[in-house]
Order: C-alpha cells, then structure tokens, then sequence
C-alpha cells in the first residue's frame, strides 16, 4: 500500500482507503461479522484510513467502526459526516446547535472525545454561502470536540466555493472514468491551497468493477434499486449518474483494457490514482475478497498512455453528455 498525503492536516493516508457506506445500509442485507471481516482485511491490506456518517444505517457503521478500533492496535483515521439527519435538509438546518448536536452523536457512536475529521454531508448549495457555518465547525475544533473539517459535495462549484474558506481541509466528490469534471478545475485549485481530495464513488455504483450486468438483479434497500431516478437522494451516487444501460456498453470498451491477470476494479481506482491530486480512492466493501481486490490498485503500475487516451475517449464519446455539466 502507498500513501499520500491528506491535505495538510500532516496525515499519511493509504491511497487505497475504504468507504463504509454498505457496511451500514442501502446497499442491501450485510451481517455485522461480515463487515467486521471487511473492514479487518481493509487494515491487513495496509488502509489506515476510513470514510463513514452518521447516517449509514442510523449509526450501524458508526458503532463497527468503534469496534474496529477497539480490536486493532494501528492508529486508524476515520472520517465521518454530518448534516443528513435533517429532516426537512434545508440550510437552515446547518446552524451551531445543531452541528454540536451531530457531532456529540458521533463521538458516542465512535466512542472517542474527539474526531478525527468532520465533513458537511452534502448539504443544499446555500450552504456554502454562509460563513457562519464554517465559523461553527471552527468553534467544535476550537472546543476539541473535532480536529480538522472538510466537505462532501456533489457538484464543482461547491467544493470551489467551500475550499474559499480557510479551514475546509477536504473535498470528498464524486470521481472516476465516468466522473472526469472534477479534476479540470477543482483538482488544480485543491492542489494549490492544499486540500485534501477524497474520490468517492469510484466504482461507479459496481458497474467499473465488470461485474454488474443487464441481469443483475438489487434487493428492495439497495439504493441501485431504489435510487436510479434520484428517488431517495441525489440521484448523481447511483451509478454516478450514468443510464444503466449506458453505462455497461461503456464498461464493455473499458473491460478491454486491463492487461491479462488484472481485474477491472483496481485498474479502474488506479485510474484515479493516476492524478496526484487525490489524496485517496475510497471504495466499498462487505466482503473480504472485494476489499482486498481494491486494494490491489496501490500495487499496480501507472496506467500506459494508450489506456489513458482510451478512457478519456469512451468518456467523452459515451457518458459526458450525460453527467458533465449536471455535477
């Protein structure tokens, strides 16, 4: 495992790290072992770095994410999120009380007296544009209740505008062969102030890891199922957007290109590797073998210039329609 580093909190984190997203819920039925399992291997692998909320399962991957760390001895860096629990999600919702109030929750589910990193859960885009927000979580670092603060967005122009303000450590967004926006302009800008860039979604959904297909079939809480049209939740986190049936004849072209012996998935997060900018891939995982699988992107060489050339072309011909001006 490689590391980079993550902005410039003084952090190291593995390049490959891990998203614990389905290890709390909408991804369909996973047992707490397996998970447990999962997460296990994550660290085996050499990950030092993990990307929960405090909605994954009303606080499931939370509460693992303590016993993780209570069962291993090296110093693990878990990020957590903020801001969902809204109900309605509107900005006024992100005011002082009620971050305190998020972030007490999390301390008791992770079982700690401060966090490592807080990250604003893709909040409305008004949000942004109100400094007072900022000035709240910097009061939480202040108190000791955080160490640093970043933000999750789902479009470009949020994370310009968040990364304007001096404390916002880092950016998770959407990145991957189906996802090019962000390092036109947001990568360079994050470089030159020093913020971390956390890529999410980097297998689209599954669909870069080669293994979905027109029959693949998703459980009733599985957001594959339940979100494709933007149902539940932006609908930019379910396949990163992209038709369903886009996307595979999409995935067809890339499945090509991996040399013999390497998988899709991890030649699709060494992909995102391939720009210095990102601070780390954070792929899911419920089961050990898909986590270790990951993980093997670290391990693999930079991608040729030809494969390069290839995605960007499949990208452009294929999906931006679709995806590059909407996130």
């Amino acid at each position: 495992m490689r590391y980079r580093a993550l902005g410039r909190t003084g952090w190291q984190v593995s390049e490959v790290s891990f998203g614990a997203w389905a290890i709390g819920g909408a991804w369909g039925q996973v047992s707490d072992d397996e998970s447990l399992a999962a997460l296990h291997k994550a660290i085996d692998c050499g990950v030092n770095f993990i990307d929960t909320a405090d909605v994954y399962g009303d606080g499931r991957s939370e509460r693992l994410l303590a016993q993780l760390k209570r069962e291993r001895r090296e110093e693990i860096v878990v990020a957590t999120k903020a801001g969902r629990r809204l109900s309605p999600h509107t900005a006024d919702g992100y005011n002082a009380q009620n971050l305190a109030g998020f972030v007490e929750d999390s301390l008791r589910n992770l079982a700690t007296d401060c966090l490592d990193l807080v990250q604003l859960h893709c909040p409305p885009t008004e949000v942004y544009y109100r400094p007072e927000v900022f000035g709240a979580l910097d009061d939480l670092a202040h108190a000791g209740k955080i160490r640093y603060y970043g933000v999750s967005v789902e479009r470009v122009e949020e994370a310009l505008k968040a990364i304007e303000f001096p404390n916002v450590q880092t950016v998770q967004i959407i990145y991957n062969c189906f996802r090019q926006r962000p390092a036109e302009l947001l990568f360079p800008e994050a470089r030159r102030r020093g913020v971390g860039i956390l890529a999410r979604v980097p297998l689209a959904s599954g669909l870069l890891s080669g293994k979905l297909s027109r029959d693949s079939q998703f459980a009733a809480d599985d957001h594959r199922n339940f979100n494709r049209h933007g149902q539940a939740f932006d609908v930019g986190e379910t396949f990163s957007g992209v038709d369903y049936e886009v996307a595979l004849d999409a995935v067809e072209e890339i499945r090509r290109l991996p040399p013999a012996g390497i998988a899709m998935a991890p030649f699709a997060l060494r992909w995102i590797l391939m720009d210095g900018a990102v601070s780390c891939a954070i792929p899911g995982g419920k089961r050990p073998a898909q986590v270790a699988e990951n993980c093997a992107a670290s391990d693999l060489p930079p991608l040729a210039d030809t494969d390069m050339a290839a995605i960007r072309a499949i990208y452009h011909t294929k999906i931006r329609p679709l995806v590059h001006q909407r996130w």
